[in-house]
């Protein structure tokens, strides 16, 4: 298709903004209504419900109500194989649609619209759908007269709360294998974004999901906390920051003790040693983990730790591409970057770009935004002379920014790498293959990548150590245990 599509596509789109529970659209109990903005534009796209608990309460009542019935989490794994095959053939077929509904409430490439939800999200429903019927107990050793079954049950209504910089993936993420173990769910999709989990709410149904058992809550940050501290909800599943993440441990601790799965912030590392090449593909991965959907990413590797031996060609070639960046339209397939996700975001990222010239990095390329714009754009940024304590090297900017710390040996680089309060991910290039794995077993983070950034695919989990996450994790096999409780029944035969 063409960018010319794209936009007709665009013009036509009928935006649904209610809610979605027991298997109808339906407005917030309160009337409660908020704007939602195109972020590329600045412009109103329509209005959506605004939830509070009172939303919360209802959906959850019919969660639980269809979960204890049985109609999901009972019925056999062949039913619900057949019903997530179908759900992902339906997202495909509207793939186009809610890709481009996606780019206009996220201001994302279209391109990577087009890749996550019209390719990634049904591929995910597909996999855990083929992946039902494949999942085993277990048969424990005992004495003969005696029978020891470890078998897994759904752990019940699920809450998944997902950010707005991949909201559909995200949203997908929770989704795909929580809904294979039996479980019923609640999406509250993030207030920026929450477009593509209300228009997959009536695709869900339309593919055989009973009401009740997919649901989805848009608000705001007081419709998560109902969720967090509902005694019916057995378990929350949450992508975000670091700092909502640890509210949503309070709120289990102050409720029914649910349980949590956190993936949560990153300030990962891109590391090349003496003895890497500076080739053109070393190049794209450091710009493309820098720079993709517009460093907003929990994954993304702003840190770039290069050796002092190839900093020089590397900071050329990089500087080179990052001046021919084009930053505009999403909908067009010219454009290498959209906009942030608010206008307010866009602010915090400027501040972040000031604190590092204010700390004393040195600002090679972009710098703060201009004030008056149309939509909400920042500048690729690039900084040099990164000292790793400066606060653009410690925090989370999710912001187009890359900044170059030097070292000196692979020891340097590995400490400077671990010195962050986050471990979710990180890349390391080198032709040493006993340094690739030295670096790669040392450093505490969930994932790390060798000669690429890459965050792995469906069939790795992704999660974090330290302030990236808990224990829990998405994608998978593992990420279905998020979603089932071990049972042990003991039988006697004497």
């Amino acid at each position: 298709m063409k960018t010319e599509d794209y936009k007709l596509i665009a013009s036509k789109l009928k935006l649904e903004g209610r809610a979605f529970i027991n298997g109808k659209y339906v407005d917030a109990i309160d009337g409660g209504k908020f704007e939602n903005i195109n972020p590329a534009t600045g412009r109103v796209l329509c209005s959506v419900a605004k939830c509070n608990h009172k939303d919360v309460d209802l959906a959850v009542k019919v969660s639980r109500k269809v979960f204890e019935r049985g109609t999901w989490s009972k019925s056999t794994p062949e039913h619900r194989k057949e019903v997530l095959l179908k759900f992902a053939e339906l997202l495909r077929k509207h793939g186009d649609e809610n890709s481009v509904l996606e780019c206009v409430d996220t201001g994302k490439l279209i391109a990577d619209c087009i890749n996550e939800v019209a390719n990634d999200a049904p591929m995910h429903f597909q996999w855990y759908g083929e992946l039902i019927d494949k999942v085993f107990g277990k048969v424990g050793a005992t004495d003969p007269s005696v029978t020891s079954l470890i078998v897994k049950e759904p752990i019940g209504v699920v809450a998944g709360v997902v950010p707005w910089n991949f909201p559909l993936m995200m949203a997908v993420w929770k989704a795909a294998p929580a809904l294979a173990a039996g479980c019923s769910i609640i999406i509250k999709p993030a207030e920026d974004t929450p477009l593509t989990a209300i228009r997959v709410g009536q695709i869900a149904k339309e593919s055989g999901i009973p009401d009740g058992v997919f649901n989805v809550l848009p608000g705001f940050g007081d419709v998560g906390e109902a969720l967090g501290r509902h005694d019916d909800v057995d378990a929350v599943s949450f992508t975000g920051s670091t700092e909502v993440g640890g509210y949503f441990m309070k709120y289990s601790g102050e409720s029914n003790l649910k349980t949590v799965g956190l993936e949560m912030g990153g300030k990962s590392p891109f590391i090349v040693l003496e003895d890497a090449k500076i080739t053109d593909n070393l190049i794209d991965n450091a710009i493309n983990s820098a720079f993709w959907n517009g460093g907003q990413n929990c994954s993304a590797n702003m840190r770039q730790i290069i050796h002092s031996k190839v900093k020089d060609e590397f900071l050329d070639k990089v500087s080179k591409r990052v001046k021919n960046i084009k930053v505009g339209d999403p909908l067009d397939l010219k454009t290498n970057m959209g906009s942030m996700i608010s206008k307010k975001h866009l602010t915090t990222v400027n501040n972040y770009i000031q604190k590092g010239i204010d700390e004393g990095a040195s600002l090679l390329l972009g710098g703060v935004s201009d004030k008056e714009q149309n939509g909400f754009f920042a500048k690729p940024t690039l900084f040099d002379n990164l000292k790793e304590n400066m606060t653009i090297a410690q925090e989370e900017i999710f912001g187009p920014v890359l900044g170059v710390l030097t070292v000196n040996d692979t020891e340097e680089a590995l400490k400077i790498a671990s010195n962050s309060k986050y471990g979710l991910h990180a890349s390391v290039f080198t032709q040493d293959i006993n340094k690739a794995f030295h670096i790669a077993k040392n450093l505490p983070c969930g994932t790390v990548s060798v000669n690429t950034f890459s965050e792995g695919d469906i069939k790795t989990p992704f999660g974090g150590y330290k302030q990236s996450g808990s224990l829990s994790r998405d994608q998978g096999t593992e990420a279905l245990n998020q979603y089932l409780q071990t049972k042990t029944i003991w039988i006697s035969h004497s």
